[in-house]
């Protein structure tokens, strides 16, 4: 019986150390496990922004629609659609002249070309400037609606509104605003 007692603590012993080395290593492996998940997701994330962005297409038409960018992000969820910084965008109309747009930022879909500018829209076409915080511009649509603080100068009058809505094929515009009981502020620049 004397010999039974320390064999019991021998085992009891040994089996207290092997469940410390247990945890003692199985916690260093999530540990490296954590680190090396976040070196991936840098590395993915890294490797999504693209510097100097060009696209350039054209419709059936013959319209040609090229967009620059600082630089771009790819979505992850959607890779069609590419977020854009410092965007500039130039569409050359085969009958008639160029419309060159710049923004803050930009959201552009590479399949159907439809391109979201957003912060500082400024759009330049002849002698008018139109200006906002929003413009959703679509090819397919072969419309702009720029929307937010929206200024509309000539060389005539100086425009406010809440909404512009340009065709692009037909050069039609409509000016308006959301609420029946507002009205469109248009100063004469005489």
């Amino acid at each position: 019986m004397i010999v039974k007692k320390p064999v019991k603590i021998y085992i009891i012993l040994i089996t207290v150390f092997i469940l410390i080395l247990f945890f003692y290593l199985n916690s260093n492996q999530e540990k490296k496990i954590e680190v090396v998940k976040e070196n991936i997701e840098d590395t993915f994330y890294n490797s999504n922004i693209i510097k100097d962005v060009k696209y350039t297409s054209k419709d059936a038409d013959g319209n040609e629609y090229t967009i620059t960018a600082l630089e771009g992000e790819i979505d992850f969820s959607d890779t069609d659609i590419l977020y854009l910084t410092k965007v500039k965008a130039v569409i050359n109309l085969t009958n008639s002249e160029n419309v060159t747009i710049t923004s803050n930022f930009g959201k552009y879909n590479s399949k159907n070309l439809d391109t979201i500018f957003s912060k500082n829209v400024i759009i330049n076409y002849l002698e008018n400037k139109i200006t906002g915080e929003y413009l959703d511009f679509s090819l397919k649509r072969n419309s702009m609606i720029i929307t937010k603080n929206v200024v509309y100068t000539n060389l005539e009058n100086i425009l406010k509104a809440d909404v512009v809505e340009l065709n692009i094929k037909t050069k039609d515009t409509k000016i308006f605003m959301y609420e029946d009981k507002k009205k469109i502020n248009v100063k004469s620049k005489d």
